[in-house]
C-alpha cells in the first residue's frame, strides 16, 4: 500500500475526509494511476498514527474518505541523531536513504576537517534540500510515521555542542578497543533517550576532533576488527540499535 504525508490540517477526523495536495497529486494520478475506491495510507504528524483512506475523487486535489485509524507506532522508542561527516560524491544520498529506513530521527551533515567536499552557503542549501527529498521518499517507502529532518551542515565544533545535551553520545573510532564495552553501551540505550552517533568522512576524524568530542563526554566505541567505509559505519550502528530497540 502506498503511503503519503500530509499536514494535520488536511485531515478532518469528524468529517472523515483527507485532502492530499502538492506534488503527490501528480504522483497518485499520473504515475501510480490510482482510481477512486483504491486505498492508500496517510500520515499526518509525529503522533505515529496511520490513516487508512479510500480515494473519492482525483482532481487538482485528491479527496479521500477516512476509513480507519491504526494506532500502532512504527518509530523507534529512542531518538537517534546521525552526525555524518560529509562524504565524497553522492554517498550522502545513500546514507540518508538507508538511515531513514533504519529509523534515524534526524541526520546532521558535518563539515569535518578531513572532508573533501566543501560547501558554501548556496551549495549547502541546495544539497540539504536534495537530501531532504531523499529522506521524504525513504520515509514513504519504509512506512515511517514521520519524515526525519536533514539539518543544515554544521562544523564539527557546532555538531559537538549540539550533541552535548543528548543522553548518549557515541563516536566509532579506529583506535578504540573492547567490543564488549561497545555492546554494553548500545544495550544500555533505553526508551525515551536521545542518542548522538558521530561518523567520520573518508579518512576519519582528526585527533584534535576526537579530543574535542571526548572532552564533551562523547564515548569512543569500536565496530570490530575491520575498517568500515563512511557509508557503512553509520548504517552498522543504526542496524545494531534497531535490533536492540525494536519492541
Amino acid at each position: 500500500m502506498y503511503q503519503f504525508f500530509v499536514e494535520p490540517s488536511q485531515i478532518d477526523i469528524s468529517d472523515k475526509r483527507v485532502i492530499i495536495t502538492g506534488p503527490d497529486v501528480n504522483h497518485i494520478r499520473n504515475v501510480l494511476r490510482m482510481k477512486p475506491g483504491e486505498e492508500l495510507s496517510v500520515r499526518g504528524g509525529p503522533d505515529g498514527r496511520e490513516y487508512r483512506c479510500g480515494i473519492l475523487s482525483l482532481g487538482e486535489e485528491i479527496l479521500c474518505e477516512l476509513r480507519f485509524i491504526k494506532e500502532d507506532n512504527v518509530e523507534l522508542p529512542a531518538r537517534i541523531y546521525l552526525f555524518q561527516g560529509l562524504p565524497k560524491g553522492d554517498k550522502m544520498e545513500l546514507i540518508v536513504q538507508k538511515a531513514v529506513e533504519l529509523g534515524v530521527h534526524q541526520v546532521i551533515p558535518v563539515a569535518a576537517a578531513r572532508c573533501v567536499v566543501k560547501l558554501d552557503g548556496k551549495k549547502a542549501a541546495a544539497k540539504t534540500a536534495r537530501w531532504q527529498g531523499v529522506a521524504q521518499a525513504a520515509a514513504k517507502q519504509s512506512r515511517r510515521a514521520i519524515v526525519p529532518e536533514v539539518a543544515e551542515v554544521l562544523s564539527f565544533a557546532q555538531a559537538v555542542r549540539t550533541a552535548s545535551r543528548m543522553d548518549v553520545k557515541l563516536i566509532p573510532y579506529e583506535l578504540a578497543e573492547d567490543m564488549a564495552r561497545t555492546r554494553r553501551l548500545l544495550e544500555g540505550i533505553g526508551p525515551g533517550q536521545s542518542v548522538a552517533v558521530f561518523i567520520g568522512p573518508e579518512g576519519g576524524f582528526e585527533e584534535a576532533e576526537i579530543g574535542l568530542a571526548l572532552a564533551e563526554g562523547v564515548e569512543p566505541i569500536t565496530l570490530g576488527k575491520r575498517i568500515l567505509r563512511t557509508e557503512t559505519a553509520g548504517l552498522a550502528v543504526l542496524s545494531w540499535m534497531m535490533y536492540l530497540l525494536e519492541a
